[in-house]
């Protein structure tokens, strides 16, 4: 958890001045608040006396006017300013995340799911700005208010009736303990269950062609309604918690208001306590109410929070398997190739069951070369290598240009290499764009040039809208040997 709470505490120091605005009004609205049940009982004392006339009604009501709208201003500034700090967090969280992603290897993806990955994008990510929002607001008022009406309630009402009123409410900080941790553990296992669920529909969704010609719907509905029973049963696990700590919470504080008015209305019958100081100290009681219940939401709250922000810190701390280690002095490259007794397996294959073993081969440049194989030879991967998805056993293997891959840049590496991959991927945009992609300084004619070359620009002009067709996910819309055109014309360019 301290990990979890240091990465929190970094994004509350980048907007510490929001914060310190918001807590500021928080403030001023707590203090205020804490004032008003004196002036029901003054007013309650003055009328019983017969010691207030028209103008002093008339002064306090005033008075309560003008806390109400201290109050109003308040309350707009710290919504104002800690939910927006909250957002702007929860911003540069998904950017950072998402930035992030873009860095880990190609191994990573291997061993994590899509919809795991927009669970914490989505749930997650919304706890994470419940925690920097709400759970600050709940846990700060709850201090700040406790500690106000309890002084005001020892100051100007009774000690001996406070501590009798408090008494029951400190079942509640005992309580606390338990809920905290008990929530923790349900709500991790709610948001296991959300990405499940998420990645369920998602691989539903991308492979609906594949299930319906294998007429298989009916075992995918059952999969999916198995995922969302799981998924139901983890989030009642919560409710069910939530919805035995809440009444008993009322139930405590209930207690407390009981305790008042036995114990109180006997001292004010028989005159320790006014009845002014009764009607103020019954007000105090009643806002004791917003600081227990902002106990149990803003353990809730940090509870979640923190667990969607441990998910959040694993993928943060994941470290790339391939990292940029190249010489800045290599701007380009020529092209002369070299394969040296390459050896490679993948991760969790036996080694002595190698997916490459003993590869010597030497590529000049201007030079072709195809490579021929039977499936699962290895082709696929000597690409993978030579461009760096994966990284072989000794760097010096693989040399371009007489040095080492590993210090070639990654930049100039994927920019000098065209590399078509056999699953060919296609954007949700138009063909013009997916072609120049990559290439933000492509004209039309480069983009024509390079279909021409990929042979596939008679099937594009084909398209009644040509080259600004739009095409679906994953390029549903065109053929799979279009699709595959269009890559190949997108590695020319």
């Amino acid at each position: 958890m301290r990990r979890e709470l240091k990465l929190a505490l970094h994004f509350v120091k980048k907007y510490w001045w929001r914060y310190l605005l918001g807590i500021a009004a928080l403030f001023l609205v707590d203090r205020i608040n804490a004032r008003v049940p004196l002036l029901s009982g003054e007013l309650t004392d003055g009328l019983a006396a017969g010691s207030l006339d028209g103008s002093g009604i008339w002064n306090i009501a005033l008075r309560l006017l003008g806390m109400g709208a201290l109050i109003m201003l308040g309350r707009f500034g710290w919504r104002f300013f800690l939910f927006g700090a909250a957002r702007l967090i929860e911003r540069d969280l998904r950017s950072d995340l998402f930035a992030h992603l873009e860095t880990l290897s190609m191994s990573w993806f291997n061993e994590h799911k899509t919809g795991d990955l927009m669970a914490h994008f989505t749930n997650d990510l919304g706890a994470v700005r419940g925690l920097m929002g709400m759970t600050v607001i709940s846990a700060f008022d709850a201090t700040v208010m406790l500690v106000l009406v309890l002084i005001s309630m020892i100051r100007f009402v009774s000690p001996k009736l406070t501590l009798i009123a408090v008494l029951p409410l400190m079942i509640i900080l005992f309580g606390d303990f338990w809920f905290g941790k008990a929530m923790h553990k349900r709500f991790l296992a709610r948001q296991e269950a959300f990405s499940a669920l998420s990645d369920q529909a998602q691989e539903a969704v991308s492979g609906i062609r594949v299930i319906k010609a294998f007429v298989q719907e009916r075992q995918e509905l059952a999969a999916f309604a198995k995922a969302n029973a799981n998924t139901r049963e983890k989030n009642l696990s919560v409710v069910r918690l939530m919805a035995t700590v809440m009444p008993l919470l009322d139930l405590i504080v209930g207690l407390s208001l009981l305790l008042t008015l036995v114990f109180g209305g006997r001292m004010a019958i028989y005159g320790e306590i006014t009845l002014g100081q009764f009607v103020a100290f019954n007000s105090y009681v009643a806002m004791l109410v917003w600081p227990m219940i902002a106990v149990g939401e803003s353990v809730s709250n940090f509870s979640q929070g923190m667990a969607s922000l441990r998910r959040i810190r694993e993928i943060l701390d994941a470290e790339p398997d391939i990292r940029d280690e190249g010489d800045p002095a290599i701007t380009s490259l020529k092209g002369d190739i070299v394969f040296d007794r390459l050896r490679f397996s993948y991760p969790g294959v036996p080694e002595s069951r190698p997916t490459l073993e003993d590869i010597s081969v030497q590529v000049g440049r201007g030079e072709t070369l195809a490579v021929v194989g039977r499936t699962g030879c290895g082709k696929t991967t000597l690409m993978n290598l030579l461009v760096r998805l994966w990284e072989p056993e000794i760097p010096e293997m693989i040399r371009i240009d007489g040095r080492p891959l590993r210090e070639i840049p990654l930049s100039v590496l994927h920019r000098d290499i065209a590399y078509v991959p056999q699953d060919s991927f296609l954007f949700s945009d138009t063909i013009e764009s997916n072609i120049a992609f990559g290439a933000d300084d492509a004209d039309h004619a480069a983009v024509q040039a390079a279909a021409e070359a990929a042979d596939v620009h008679d099937n594009i002009i084909a398209f009644p809208q040509g080259y600004e067709t739009m095409l679906g996910e994953r390029g549903v819309t065109v053929s799979g040997g279009q699709k595959q055109r269009i890559a190949i014309a997108r590695a020319i360019l």
